[in-house]
């Protein structure tokens, strides 16, 4: 009866004509398809023109899929195959009607609560009673709630750890070890409220480096301070050990602080409120489902997935469920899963939508995809990254991912789960272009590209960073990172006008733009980088990389650094306006590196204290930099406030510095666009007050 409805509704439709599905959330996925008789999924959607697309009469015809405003909960995600694929004259459309907001949502709202003598709410979730349900994030009021913790404030310091090894493995890494971490007197005050029957529950977060461990605990002493726990090994080169960082989360007696949650064993979830919070106008919704769209080809076979636009569509509420052996230290959080997956897969482009509230990344372009984009799209409040192209492996042919546009999109409040994870990440891909987006308020990096440490093979070539706007990352969390990152050999590369400031990381790191192991063949001209902690460029080490034409401003400890100096030409550094009011002109390397230092500017606006790795600026000159280069005004209009147009250009001109018009940085479109991009007052405040902070510390590295 099905196949007839959709036979006699669609038979009367021209060869060619564009035909039109639409989706409400009244419809019902036996209905035809029509305006009048909507269908319910997005999944009733796809079933509907595979069957068209049966009928030979309808091969050619081009579909949109249509769908009102509202709210979808889906079921299961929508798994697009290479039959549900368009062409390049009539792509598959799924868009928003014209006006319309549609939501799709994995989650599941949580209702029915009542409050206890203590205050807390609770209310009891039959499927967490009867089939062991449980989520780890929640999201209250379209906000992520917090998981019980201690401390709500600071940090439990580690202060001994001792490994046992089980088996070691042909890696460095041990395939099995015990680690046994003695905590400091907070972590023992915590260690006391933790019940027995609570253990297999509880888990730790620590933050080391550039890295980030998650953790279930073993076994733990509250006398002696000591947790146990088991996995992998420590990695040798970045361990746990003292004074690096956890919090303890995820047992009851943590629950203390407005806005957290726990959900215990018997199906029972408590919450804390915040202030002005009632049951009445309070939204509890879990995520329940792991992944929302799916889209997957076979590249080897030559069976792609092709031409599928999404158009205005919202996803919300993707849950990312916590495996029992935690999360393994890794760089990037590249790990996770992403709510929107695509593989093998060409000509798949997604606009004017948007991702948020979910436990993972939201996009993420794998292997074998190819000549597809993302724009306009708001991705926020996300518990990885951004978006995502490529494998962590140099797949080659077929299953090489390229020419991927990531284009004036919003891309904030990112790693909120795994604090680790970057707002652009690319991995072995090339010939990318990622431009005019605005990344704010992570914890790790903006945009990370390569993924090869040295020398080894890398396919993380030709891609273009260009005119992003990379702002409040770092939040003195993690160590090891910058505002954008490079990795390996990465030949035709171009990072340039992008504006990046508001950069600072916990102990060392904290750089605008870092070449880190191996970076090499790229140019980096054109930025303006301002308000880091250690430096608006910083190479570790690598080959030939050109830095030219760039302003770096005020950096906290150093204004560059450079690290492992090799027998070739590591970098070419001309050009360049370098600004500061505090710390060291330049600290690292640098007395052995070989780089070419020249016709750049040098002012420090607060003293005539010019310290180049220890060395006065003549000394400096002696060990054959900056010949030609100037101490000297570079007249900014107010650099103090951050306005680097110039107001006379008399010295800029005398190293060949040439202008560039940093206000161009960023997304585009109309005003509301553009005020979704800004962060919110408490936020920025609240890094400043963090920088403030980490600035008094004094931490090892």
């Amino acid at each position: 009866m099905k196949h007839l409805v959709f036979a006699i509704v669609f038979l009367s439709f021209n060869l060619n004509a564009q035909h039109k599905i639409y989706i409400s959330p009244t419809g019902n996925d036996a209905n035809s398809g029509t305006k009048t008789e909507p269908l319910a999924t997005l999944i009733g959607a796809r079933n509907a023109i595979r069957l068209l697309k049966e009928n030979q009469s309808f091969k050619t015809l081009a579909f949109t899929v249509i769908i009102e405003d509202g709210l979808y909960v889906m079921k299961e995600p929508l798994e697009l195959l290479p039959k549900d694929s368009g062409t390049q004259k009539h792509p598959i459309i799924y868009k928003a009607e014209e006006g319309a907001h549609p939501i799709f949502s994995g989650g599941k709202t949580i209702s029915n609560f009542t409050e206890t003598e203590n205050g807390l709410w609770q209310t009891k979730i039959p499927e967490s009673v009867y089939y062991n349900w449980k989520f780890h994030q929640l999201y209250v009021n379209n906000n992520r709630a917090t998981l019980a913790k201690t401390p709500n404030q600071g940090f439990i310091k580690i202060d001994t750890v001792f490994q046992n090894i089980w088996k070691q493995g042909k890696s460095k890494v041990a395939e099995r070890a015990e680690q046994i971490i003695y905590l400091d007197s907070n972590g023992a005050k915590a260690l006391q409220n933790i019940k027995p029957n609570e253990l297999k529950n509880v888990r730790f977060k620590a933050y080391h480096k550039w890295d980030y461990t998650l953790r279930h605990i073993d076994d733990f002493i509250a006398d002696s301070s000591k947790i146990v726990t088991s996995g992998k090994g420590m990695k040798p080169w970045n361990p746990l050990k003292k004074d690096r960082r956890i919090i303890l989360e995820n047992y009851e007696a943590a629950l203390d602080a407005p806005g957290e949650w726990f959900l215990k064993d018997n199906g029972i979830l408590l919450y804390k409120p915040k202030d002005g919070e009632t049951i009445n106008n309070t939204e509890f919704i879990a995520p329940v489902l792991g992944n929302l769209i799916t889209i997957e080809g076979n590249a080897i076979e030559n069976k792609y997935v092709q031409y599928v636009n999404f158009e205005g569509l919202s996803f919300k509420h993707c849950h990312y469920k916590i495996p029992p052996t935690g999360s393994e230290p890794n760089q990037a959080a590249a790990i996770l899963n992403a709510a929107i997956l695509v593989e093998n897969a060409k000509h798949i482009n997604i606009s004017n939508c948007e991702v948020s509230n979910i436990g993972q990344h939201a996009v993420w372009f794998g292997r074998g995809c190819s000549y597809s984009s993302i724009n306009k799209t708001y991705i926020h409040n996300i518990g990885g990254g951004g978006v995502y192209l490529g494998d962590f492996k140099p797949l080659q042919n077929e299953l090489h991912t390229h020419h991927i546009s990531v284009e004036n999109n919003i891309i904030k409040s990112g790693g909120q789960e795994f604090p680790a994870a970057v707002g652009v990440w690319v991995g072995h891909s090339s010939n990318n272009i990622i431009t005019h987006n605005d990344i704010g308020n992570f914890f790790y990096t903006g945009i990370s590209v390569g993924w090869v440490w040295g020398y080894k093979p890398s396919l993380a070539k030709r891609n273009t960073i260009s005119y992003n706007h990379i702002h409040h990352i770092g939040w003195a969390l993690l160590s090891d990172m910058a505002g954008i990152y490079t990795l390996g050999a990465s030949e035709g590369t171009v990072v340039e006008k992008n504006l990046i400031h508001h950069i600072h990381s916990y102990s060392y790191g904290g750089w605008g733009m870092y070449a880190d192991e191996g970076s090499t063949g790229i140019v980096f001209k054109n930025n303006l980088v301002y308000s880091t902690k250690t430096g608006g460029f910083q190479q570790n080490y690598g080959k030939h990389n050109v830095v030219k034409n760039n302003i770096l401003a005020f950096a906290k400890k150093y204004q560059l650094q450079c690290t492992i100096p090799e027998k070739h030409k590591s970098f070419t550094f001309t050009n360049n306006i370098v600004i500061f009011n505090e710390g060291m002109v330049a600290k690292g390397a640098w007395d052995t590196v070989v780089a070419e230092i020249d016709k750049n500017i040098y002012w420090n606006t607060s003293s005539t204290d010019y310290n180049f790795n220890e060395h006065n600026f003549n000394e400096w000159k002696a060990l054959g930099f900056d010949k030609h280069s100037l101490i000297t005004k570079p007249y900014f209009k107010d650099a103090e406030a951050f306005n680097f147009n110039f107001k006379r250009k008399n010295n800029y001109k005398k190293i060949g510095f040439k202008p560039f018009n940093y206000s161009e940085a960023g997304i585009y479109g109309d005003a509301a666009w553009i005020e979704k991009s800004k962060l919110k007052t408490e936020i920025t405040e609240a890094f400043d007050k963090a920088v403030e902070t980490n600035m008094k510390m004094k931490i090892k590295r």
